[in-house]
């Protein structure tokens, strides 16, 4: 069962199960937190969940004027303070992913670690590689029969505000999000990108991302589109359970995170020897 917490930008509803040290679960866009279903009962074993649903979303009602992932980054920025009351991890899919970078950079303090799912940091037809299905994002159209349903199922604003809500997200991705690559340097929570090997973002557009997290960790799921958490939950639980419950393991032969070798010249004036990059 689900309730509703008053933030200062919308009346927020969201769920909670488990116990042990605080998850947030951030949904997809136009999505429910019923798409969370396989994910749910592995991680809530382990941790405390939080699963708010984002304005305009699920229980959730909409708000005057567009939407933008940085208002929503804001609002889960006052649930965790006012509902979770401490850092926690942060696990987002889609939208959720991108909300999840944004509260990471904003607010190191409330981060414990990240996973971000099927994320993008530039705009849809910047990141996606077929833009053009931005163009079949209408409300009537039949690939949007799931979401559409889950929509009236749940929404306060009922079904007939569901073609106002779809414009609204479909202007929001091809436009945000705009995240430059020394924001994402700024990130210090351990990151995990996590995607599927048939996901919507181009493979460059996700490298781009790993490598401008600093530390962060890749895991593409084989056989997955963006709907890898329903596709192959299992593989993908197991690899959020993974990096959340350990500390990164040291690595034989460190490239992108090998310490820096010093250029210093030694106390008696010869140059000191080279070292290898792989062993420090």
């Amino acid at each position: 069962m689900g309730t509703y917490v008053e933030l200062p930008g919308v009346r927020t509803w969201y769920e909670s199960e488990g116990a042990g040290d605080p998850l947030l679960l951030l949904h997809g866009g136009l999505c429910t937190n019923e798409t969370w279903g396989a994910q749910r009962a592995a991680l809530a074993a382990h941790y405390h969940l939080f699963l708010p649903e984002r304005r305009g979303h699920g229980h959730t009602p909409d708000v005057d004027g567009p939407l933008s992932y940085q208002a929503m980054a804001d609002d889960t920025i006052a649930f965790i303070e006012s509902v979770v009351g401490g850092p926690a991890h942060l696990v987002g899919w889609s939208d959720g992913g991108i909300v999840a970078l944004l509260v990471a950079i904003a607010r190191p303090d409330l981060t414990r670690k990240v996973v971000a799912m099927g994320a993008t940091f530039l705009p849809g037809p910047q990141s996606f590689a077929a833009p053009e299905t931005l163009d079949h994002m209408t409300p009537d159209a039949p690939d949007m029969a799931m979401f559409r349903d889950m929509y009236a199922a749940t929404s306060p604003d009922g079904a007939a505000h569901w073609p106002i809500v779809v414009a609204k997200v479909g202007d929001m991705i091809r436009t945000q999000p705009t995240i430059s690559k020394g924001d994402l340097g700024r990130i210090g929570a351990p990151t995990l990108v996590l995607v599927g090997d048939d996901d919507l973002a181009t493979f460059e557009h996700t490298i781009a991302l790993y490598r401008a997290i600093p530390g962060s960790e890749l895991a593409v799921v084989p056989g997955t589109s963006h709907a890898l958490p329903m596709e192959k939950p299992e593989q993908v639980n197991r690899l959020i359970l993974d990096f959340l419950g350990n500390d990164a393991v040291p690595t034989l032969f460190p490239i992108r995170r090998a310490p820096p070798v010093s250029d210093e010249v030694p106390a008696h004036g010869a140059p000191e020897a080279p070292r290898s990059r792989a062993t420090g």
